[in-house]
């Protein structure tokens, strides 16, 4: 028995304007991630860097330290995953894990100084080459699809994620 709203056969699916739209506008979407991530993953490579890496370094680096579960979050990734980062992230001497000292449960992710002065020193050019990137848009355009973007991630994660879109 189909879903309520799905319809039986996938073929209907595609004929109708909204599904269609919605896979338009995903497929669009996904080349437009994957061509800005072109982009800027040269420079993240020269310096060793992944975008989870770079986004771990650059969370702590604007909030200070954090527990690896606020990064997962912050970064959109796995626990399992996070943990792998950030233990690469400390083989480099880039960051290293302290016991929280208002909680002692909690391990928190602190920027070593060789690490704060890498993201120090790389951020402003990934910024540059991320908005090189997205150079074909004015600012009014950048505007609204930074709007959109959150008003579609926080629909698709729903209500008990709203706060992370």
């Amino acid at each position: 028995m189909p879903k309520p709203g799905r319809p039986e056969d996938p073929s209907e699916a595609a004929r109708d304007p909204c599904v269609a739209a919605a896979l338009s506008a995903y497929v669009k979407l996904l080349r437009a991630s994957k061509a800005v991530v072109a982009r800027i993953e040269p420079r993240l490579a020269e310096n060793g860097l992944t975008p989870t890496q770079l986004g771990v370094l650059d969370a702590i680096l604007h909030r200070g330290p954090l527990t690896q579960r606020q990064l997962s979050r912050k970064v959109l990734t796995s626990a399992g995953n996070m943990t792998d980062v950030i233990d690469k992230l400390e083989r480099r001497c880039l960051v290293r894990r302290t016991r929280s000292e208002t909680d002692r449960r909690a391990v928190e992710v602190a920027l070593t100084d060789q690490g704060r002065a890498l993201i120090s020193g790389l951020f402003p050019c990934h910024a540059a080459d991320i908005a090189e990137a997205m150079s074909g848009l004015d600012a009014a355009e950048l505007a609204r699809l930074g709007e959109l973007l959150r008003k579609l991630g926080q629909a698709a994660a729903g209500p008990e994620d709203d706060a992370e879109a």
